[in-house]
């Protein structure tokens, strides 16, 4: 972290420099790159950032500089990364991931605000300045809540191609089978209304595996 370190940090993993990482895919539609030079591992602070980060976005990986987030960026299948960078990293990670498509925004975590600020408003990508994880988390929860509407897969016929019983054969199977398979797979979700305790039981525990926090 530059300058003045504020109070929230995050790590979960490092990416080694000058190793070819495997190509990936992501568990969620997204996750969160997070790069900073001065993170400690060892502190309060750090745990409680990352639970904060974890509650909005599971998967959160960790940079010590601009380059390693560029080679794992490129190391991404699919999928939208939310980028948070220190301030003292940030001008020239931006230059260097801003065009990327997977990248779909980027947070500035740093502790001075106004020294920032007049920079990032170059890019449109940037969601601001911040020096606090909690303003930070909400507009991650945001543009998270966008990815996952974004993502349902919707599909348009025409009115000529929906079944009718004055159609033949023929005409009705016209209709794509994607189609199909997404509306039944909605109407089921929305018909689920009871309390399962043993699913309850089973995504808890994986929730405790992923490490995941109460909340």
């Amino acid at each position: 972290m530059d300058e003045a370190n504020p109070k929230s940090m995050i790590t979960t993993s490092t990416v080694s420099s000058g190793v070819m990482q495997p190509r990936r895919r992501m568990t969620q539609n997204y996750l969160v790159a997070w790069v900073d030079g001065n993170i400690d591992e060892n502190t309060e602070d750090y745990r409680n950032t990352l639970a904060q980060l974890r509650a909005v976005v599971s998967e959160v990986k960790m940079c010590t500089t601009p380059k390693q987030c560029v080679d794992f960026l490129n190391n991404i299948d699919d999928g939208k990364v939310f980028v948070i960078s220190s301030g003292a990293l940030g001008q020239s990670l931006v230059n260097d991931i801003h065009d990327m498509p997977k990248v779909d925004s980027i947070y500035i975590f740093c502790g001075n605000q106004t020294r920032h600020k007049s920079w990032t408003k170059e890019w449109t990508k940037i969601r601001g300045v911040f020096t606090s994880i909690k303003p930070l988390c909400e507009s991650l929860k945001k543009v998270a809540s966008e990815c996952d509407h974004n993502s349902i897969p919707m599909r348009f016929v025409s009115k000529r191609c929906m079944p009718d019983a004055a159609f033949n054969e023929q005409k009705r199977n016209q209709l794509p089978p994607t189609y199909m398979y997404s509306v039944i797979f909605k109407d089921i979700l929305l018909e689920i209304d009871d309390d399962d305790t043993k699913s309850m039981s089973t995504i808890v525990k994986f929730c405790q595996q992923q490490n995941i926090p109460e909340k």
